[in-house]
């Protein structure tokens, strides 16, 4: 089991930055992939950045890529988003969560595990 408490949303303005943080508990964290997924209102969840276990792959969707790093400590059993340069339209509650298996996906599907979201405000 792992379980994930996101931290650090709050409301920016155009341009600014912030980090999210995700912090996990349990044995396996270190094992776990993990990605970072946003939903807008009256939107989808969709994939925004996701890390291998060991933090050596990394993967970003086109609309944050070069504004936007992911990374990770496992050793606190802590998952990082740094993102920069923000617009309006990264307005959305951010999601944390774990897949099993090492290797992070761009689907939600198969993620296995899920924090409970922080709200990003990115004002114009």
């Amino acid at each position: 089991q792992v379980h994930l408490v996101e931290s650090g949303g709050g409301v920016v303005q155009a341009g600014g930055s912030l980090r999210l943080s995700c912090a996990g508990s349990g044995r396996i964290f270190s094992s776990v992939a993990m990605g970072w997924f946003r939903q807008a209102p009256g939107k989808g969840r969709e994939f925004v950045a996701g890390i291998s276990w060991s933090g050596g792959s990394t993967g970003y969707a086109d609309s944050v890529k070069g504004r936007s790093t992911i990374s990770r400590d496992n050793a606190k059993n802590t998952v990082f988003l740094q993102m920069n340069s923000l617009k309006p339209e990264d307005t959305a509650v951010y999601y944390c969560a774990a897949a099993r298996g090492g290797s992070y996906y761009y689907s939600s599907t198969s993620y296995d595990y899920w924090g409970q979201g922080t709200q990003v405000t990115v004002s114009s």
